[in-house]
């Protein structure tokens, strides 16, 4: 019998364990589950056969460490900041890594520890970053194997909310980590863009005339996605004039973010005391603090003014959360105000753009996907967060992938047997050529 570890089973772990159970009793696994957050774990195995549940203590390393030697494979959904830390323990056990994380320093430097070990150590082995490196690397694999030279790369990925459950005016709704959706872009974003390296800094990132045709869908505002540069070197891709990943989001929602970000309301630097203090209080308190004045109606964009109407900004509810960052009050006025309501569909969209040229001629590939989720709990990014994950687990487990040390899935040997387990699933690209 094979035992598979998943730390962490919160939101985006939920298809990720009912995937790995269902399969248990045919690959004769035992899934193991634990979470730092009391009955959490026992909530999504209940009493199903091969199942066992634990409450860990990420501040004992006894107790991870145990859990840790009780697998064969470790699967970590905690914040990323703790993938370290579970990574050595795993190094410590002799037991194989998959996250869905981007890829630290830190991890890379068990590479010729984790080869050494006969180990496979896959990060961002998930949905972007994840399923955008597999399934571009494919296209871009199948245009070399042609002879063709890729000119140009876009790849663009939402968590979105289904047009059926958009009621509000932020057209967004959350289905991953609220203080991920509240901190992205705080870093800018570099990209390469017409043979120049171009950075964006935070002000200037959520522009909402940046626009992309989703095919059948519309159109989308995007954003670019961090650092894209370092993903050109390992595409492979250094002959093309443009590189850019980018976030995808509705054109009002970007609207909506650049009036968040211009009044500093995701700055932590101030604390505010909010015991017994209003929203509309701290909003007061906020904008004095930052030197401009509460903005009104008569002098907002109709829609934005909407927006921040919507998350309660002129409201007299009590805060009550102790000494809170404006970024700490955001987040729970948007989780308050933006969570999934139980029959709501959240919705994946991801698109590749991309530019070659064969025998002298210039050619597109736009390759899309779309997937939607049945409800607040069985998520579209749950299913395409956690898929991979168990595909890849399954694929290390029975001998199918056999690439050792710290990598990520760009490797055909990866990818060929990862993407055919997604599309029975569902997880299909719709593609089309110019």
């Amino acid at each position: 019998m094979k035992d598979i570890l998943i730390l962490g089973a919160g939101k985006s772990s939920s298809v990720l364990i009912d995937v790995l159970v269902e399969d248990a009793s045919h690959n004769d696994w035992h899934i193991h589950v634990a979470d730092a957050q009391p009955g959490v774990a026992e909530s999504k195995t209940g009493s199903r056969d091969r199942t066992s549940a634990y409450f860990i203590d990420l501040e004992n390393g006894d107790q991870l460490n145990q859990l840790v030697d009780l697998a064969d494979i470790v699967i970590s959904m905690l914040p990323p900041s703790m993938h370290n830390m579970v990574a050595l323990s795993c190094l410590q056990n002799k037991k194989h890594f998959l996250n869905a994380s981007y890829l630290t320093p830190e991890l890379q430097k068990m590479d010729e520890e984790a080869r050494s070990l006969e180990l496979s150590f896959i990060c961002e082995m998930g949905l972007d970053p994840g399923i955008d490196h597999m399934s571009a690397m494919e296209i871009i694999d199948d245009i070399k194997t042609k002879g063709g030279v890729v000119t140009s790369f876009r790849s663009h990925c939402g968590g979105l909310i289904s047009p059926e459950s958009d009621d509000s005016p932020w057209h967004y709704k959350i289905s991953w980590n609220p203080r991920n959706i509240v901190m992205a872009g705080r870093d800018g974003a570099t990209f390469l863009e017409q043979n120049q390296v171009a950075h964006l800094d935070y002000e200037d990132l959520f522009d909402p005339e940046r626009i992309v045709e989703i095919p059948g869908m519309g159109p989308y505002a995007w954003y670019p996605n961090r650092d894209s540069t370092p993903y050109q070197q390992k595409y492979a891709l250094e002959e093309v004039s443009t590189f850019i990943r980018t976030t995808l989001r509705h054109p009002d929602f970007c609207r909506g973010w650049n009036k968040i970000v211009e009044y500093k309301l995701t700055d932590e630097t101030t604390i505010y005391d909010t015991t017994g203090m209003s929203i509309r209080k701290f909003v007061s308190e906020h904008f004095s603090t930052i030197g401009l004045p509460v903005p009104d109606r008569s002098t907002m964009d109709e829609t934005v003014y909407k927006q921040l109407k919507w998350l309660g900004f002129d409201s007299d509810e009590i805060i009550n959360r102790g000494q809170s960052s404006a970024a700490d009050i955001l987040q729970w006025m948007v989780e308050t105000k933006l969570g999934l309501k139980p029959g709501d569909r959240d919705m994946i969209i991801m698109l590749h753009e991309i530019g070659y040229t064969l025998e002298g001629e210039s050619k597109k590939i736009n390759s899309c996907l779309v997937i939607k989720g049945k409800d607040s709990i069985h998520t579209a990014m749950a299913e395409t967060v956690g898929l991979p994950l168990a595909s890849a687990a399954t694929h290390i487990l029975n001998g199918n992938i056999r690439r050792r040390g710290v990598f990520i899935p760009i490797y055909a040997d990866v990818y060929k047997q990862v993407l055919p387990d997604l599309e029975k699933q569902g997880i299909s690209f719709t593609t089309s050529e110019e």
